[in-house]
């Protein structure tokens, strides 16, 4: 039994990786639209980042590079789609989609919808703060995260439990103060954009009956 258990645990980190270094590589794609040298392109630079924390293989990522940049001569389709709409019990939910289908894709979020509610285009958008997220933790335990996010640029931050910390930017810091914040004794360990509830719901205000309906 422990062997088979085992086996399983194996299997399920091999599927879980595969479906990371699949998402990274479809987002590694899409920014090296951009042009294939990082130092060029910062969109770039960040996911390639991200990439190497995970150990993502050189050759699976330089292969999304040349292929998004089209360098080996293929086309790549695959676009940043936006869903918005309500959760059960009224919850705002902002989903951003990477897809080379559409047609495919939004009758998939449709399903995952059913028991709230698809909204339209801006229809809970105006309850998130569109901002750079940067997830970084100190490499000195005297490191100030409040004087950091002041001398780094970034426009707030947040402290975590375990340790490390997430740094909201303006978008078009992102990239500015994810190179900034070593200096100040912080090491980044993500960096992306994305989506903040200006009015977060609790899952402590849900009962139990509620939660499982979510």
């Amino acid at each position: 039994m422990g062997a088979q258990w085992k086996a399983k645990g194996k299997e399920l980190a091999a599927n879980a990786r595969g479906q990371m270094f699949g998402k990274l590589s479809k987002e590694i794609m899409v920014a090296a639209r951009g042009g294939a040298d990082p130092s060029l392109n910062s969109k770039l630079r960040l996911v390639l980042e991200q990439a190497r924390k995970v150990s993502m293989p050189k050759e699976t990522l330089e292969r999304a590079i040349k292929k998004g940049a089209g360098l080996t001569g293929e086309v790549v389709h695959f676009e940043h789609v936006m869903y918005e709409g309500h959760a059960p019990h009224q919850v705002p939910v902002m989903v951003e989609c990477l897809t080379d289908n559409v047609k495919r894709t939004a009758p998939e979020m449709r399903v995952l919808f059913r028991k709230g509610q698809m909204g339209t285009s801006g229809s809970v958008a105006w309850d998130f703060n569109h901002l750079g997220m940067i997830e970084a933790e100190p490499t000195a335990s005297g490191a100030d995260a409040e004087l950091a996010a002041i001398e780094a640029g970034a426009q707030d931050f947040e402290a975590g439990e375990d340790g490390a910390s997430l740094f909201y930017t303006d978008p078009a810091d992102l990239d500015l103060v994810s190179r900034a914040l070593p200096t100040h004794g912080f090491t980044v360990l993500s960096a992306k954009l994305g989506y903040k509830a200006k009015n977060p719901v609790s899952p402590a205000n849900l009962t139990p009956a509620q939660l499982e309906e979510v």
